[in-house]
Parts: C-alpha cells; sequence; structure tokens
C-alpha cells in the first residue's frame, strides 16, 4: 500500500511539472505596454502590436550596429517569400536617442526594409523587453505573446527564424 501511495504521489508530482514545463515552453511573457512612435511621429502602445491574430517578429536594432543593420538586411532579400508562405510581418525597433533617430528613415529607405519601424528613442520599450544587446529578435504569437528570443546574428540565422515561425503556424512548439 506504501510503495501505490508513492508511486501514485511520484506521477502526480511528475504529471505536474510536465504541464508547467509546456506552458512556460510555449509563452515567455507578454508584450509589455510602452507608448513608442513611428517614423512619422505617430504614437504606438506596444501591447497593442499585432499581425491580424498571426505570428510577427519584433527585432531591436540601431543604426551604429553593423550586426543589425546586416540581420535587417539579409532578412530583406527573402520577406516577401516569407510574408507569402506565412503572413509573418515584421517590426523593426530602433533603439536610436533622439541624437540619432533622424538617421533612421534615412537609412531603412536607404535600405529598402519594407518593416513596419518603430522609434524607442528613450528605451523604454527596450527595457520592459529586457534588451541588453542588439541585435535582439523575438516572435510573438497571434495573441501579442513572446514564444521565442535570440540576440545576436549571423549568416543563416534568417532560416532559423522563419523555420520557428513556420513551426508557431503549425502549432508546433517552439525552443525556448
Amino acid at each position: 500500500m506504501k510503495k501505490l501511495f508513492v508511486a501514485s504521489l511520484i506521477l502526480l508530482l511528475g504529471t505536474s511539472l510536465m504541464a508547467q514545463e509546456t506552458k512556460t515552453d510555449k509563452v515567455l511573457f507578454k508584450l509589455p505596454s510602452v507608448n513608442v512612435t513611428d517614423m512619422n511621429g505617430k504614437k504606438i502602445n506596444t501591447a497593442e502590436l499585432s499581425n491580424n491574430g498571426k505570428p510577427f517578429i519584433i527585432s531591436f536594432w540601431a543604426t551604429w550596429c553593423k550586426p543589425c543593420v546586416k540581420e535587417l538586411t539579409t532578412i530583406r532579400e527573402v520577406y516577401q517569400d516569407w510574408q507569402t508562405e506565412t503572413g509573418v510581418k515584421l517590426i523593426a525597433v530602433s533603439i536610436d536617442d533622439s541624437r540619432s533617430s533622424a538617421q533612421v528613415k534615412t537609412l531603412a529607405n536607404g535600405k529598402n526594409w519594407e518593416y513596419e519601424i518603430i522609434l524607442d528613442q528613450n528605451s523604454d520599450f527596450k527595457r520592459a523587453m529586457n534588451v541588453n544587446a542588439v541585435p535582439h529578435t523575438f516572435i510573438v504569437n497571434g495573441k501579442g505573446e513572446i514564444v521565442w528570443q535570440h540576440t545576436s546574428f549571423s549568416e543563416g540565422s534568417e532560416l532559423e527564424l522563419i523555420r520557428l515561425v513556420k513551426k508557431l503556424n503549425a502549432g508546433e512548439p517552439l525552443p525556448k
């Protein structure tokens, strides 16, 4: 009887732990509510960022960050295909301060980036998302929940990014 009780307790605890693991694997945290602006000065609340119920990517970057510019330029080359295949949208969040934010529009237009670009001049959104270094990329599910994040960029990283978006669209769990 004692062995049955112990076995039942172990099974119950194991099931409970697996349920918690599954939950944290899927959602890291929700988008915080921070006021930022777009390149035309329109105010945006970050908690309202969306892609009509589809996943989207948030990429924190800066004009002075060479890996950031390389990442966004590399993605630009395949972005239309990504949108056609998955419906994903990329939101590029510039962390340039008020002195260098004037360069954001010029750089983005010069690189033909077709992304939604947000200016986080006071780094409020950056802090709320716990971004310590750029580039820092997040995948957000259709409910505004962060389900994956990654820092840095190397050639081929964009392939992993779209692979994960496809997994999310298929309802498969993503790695942390």
